[in-house]
């Protein structure tokens, strides 16, 4: 039973000083404050975490690759490299995101990735595409853009095995709200993205089971005095989360605190949106059919202004909701890890610091950068804290 003793640990309603945690197998077994004392570990093993924050472990849901691997290359190895990668930043849970390709390209990624789901290295599949509207296509190939026809939306949500656990749509399209009530009645989250979706269009969508906002503001109708578009839409209805790319690129820094104080952090999911250039040298990058070029971190469509996915990290989404947008840290945290945990439907499980949840957790030096990341109760990533494990392999 290791225990973890003197750290700041970040809790849903704040920050506990000088607290401490304990594990056993891949649990969190109990947890407290200065008053309480922790059950001695017969092991003896004891990790002092002076100084240090511990945060519940990220979760992504909305990723396209990074440390040089793809989720929509075809190829497990490199799916199983960008979980990996992701994993040495904090993200303990993750959802695995297409980009729009060809129909039977899309059902040979879905029924491959689906593998990793059932082996719980993955959290499930995330269709971004190819059921979105040509005008908001963003870094998605228009020519394989095609309406969410219910039997076509049900061949891709089949191939995954139950695996595919959100589809992004442009409700506006023909059979529109058909296939968003299709996915809530299956039990997959129909997301709003990629639209020019009017307000009252969104409305629909969301009176038909849409649950989530694909990357607020970004490849969406824009908000207007006499049209409020689906952000609108998305921030006022108490039931939809709304997605933010934090990297300073996606969304000025003004905007995600005014998102954050219109729809509070419970409903804010932070995500990276990365694909597979995330934390490699700048340089022209796949995504999916289409090639991209990174320059200082910035990615876009090769020859557009077009961004195209990011290279963030979720513990860089986490610092710059802190230092750069001003959000206390036990609130970035939710939204890093209990809100998207909340919209998948596996808080149960992850998502906070708890007794009886996965023992996930990231622990952060004061500068709020990664100095350990447990999964399942054991430490995979670390250096600076002694009694580490060897990094796991994926």
């Amino acid at each position: 039973m290791p225990v973890l003793r003197h750290a700041r640990l970040v809790l849903p309603d704040g920050v506990v000083e000088n607290g401490w945690l304990c594990t056993e197998g891949e649990r969190i077994s109990a947890l407290g404050g200065p008053a309480q004392l922790p059950p001695p570990g017969p092991d003896g093993t004891q990790h002092d975490l002076s100084g240090h924050y511990v945060v519940p472990g990220f979760v992504d849901m909305h990723v396209h690759g990074g440390g040089g691997g793809a989720f929509s290359s075809g190829r497990i190895e490199e799916a199983r490299n960008a979980v990996a990668f992701h994993l040495s930043h904090g993200t303990t849970t993750i959802m695995a995101s297409t980009v729009t390709g060809a129909l039977s390209d899309l059902e040979r990624y879905v029924a491959e990735l689906a593998e990793l789901v059932e082996d719980d290295v993955l959290a499930g599949i995330h269709l971004e595409g190819p059921f979105i509207a040509r005008s908001r296509c963003g870094a998605h190939d228009p020519n394989l853009l095609r309406d969410p026809e219910p039997e076509v939306v049900q061949r891709l949500v089949k191939a995954g095995r139950g695996s595919v656990k959100m589809v992004t749509l442009a409700p506006e399209l023909e059979h529109g709200l058909e296939a968003t009530g299709l996915l809530a009645d299956c039990g997959v989250i129909a997301a709003l993205g990629h639209t020019d979706a009017t307000y009252a269009e969104a409305n629909h969508a969301i009176a038909h089971g849409a649950r989530v906002a694909t990357h607020v503001f970004n490849a969406m109708r824009p908000v207007h005095h006499r049209e409020p578009g689906p952000v609108t839409a998305a921030l006022e209805q108490e039931e939809v989360f709304v997605e933010v790319v934090n990297d300073g690129m996606h969304v000025h820094p003004s905007v995600v605190s005014l998102v954050f104080a219109a729809a509070g952090a419970r409903r804010v999911a932070l995500i990276t949106d990365a694909m597979e250039a995330a934390g490699s040298a700048d340089g022209r990058y796949p995504l999916g059919p289409l090639t991209v070029e990174v320059s200082d971190g910035a990615v876009r469509v090769a020859g557009t202004d077009t961004l195209a996915g990011s290279t963030l990290t979720m513990d860089n989404a986490l610092r710059n909701t802190v230092l750069s947008v001003g959000i206390p840290i036990e609130q970035a945290a939710i939204s890093a890890a209990l809100t998207p945990a909340r919209a998948l439907g596996i808080d149960d499980r992850v998502g906070s610091l708890e007794a009886g949840k996965y023992a996930d957790l990231v622990v952060l030096d004061e500068d709020l950068r990664v100095v350990a990341v447990m999964r399942r109760g054991r430490w995979v990533h670390g250096m600076g804290v002694t009694a580490y494990a060897p990094a796991v392999t994926l």
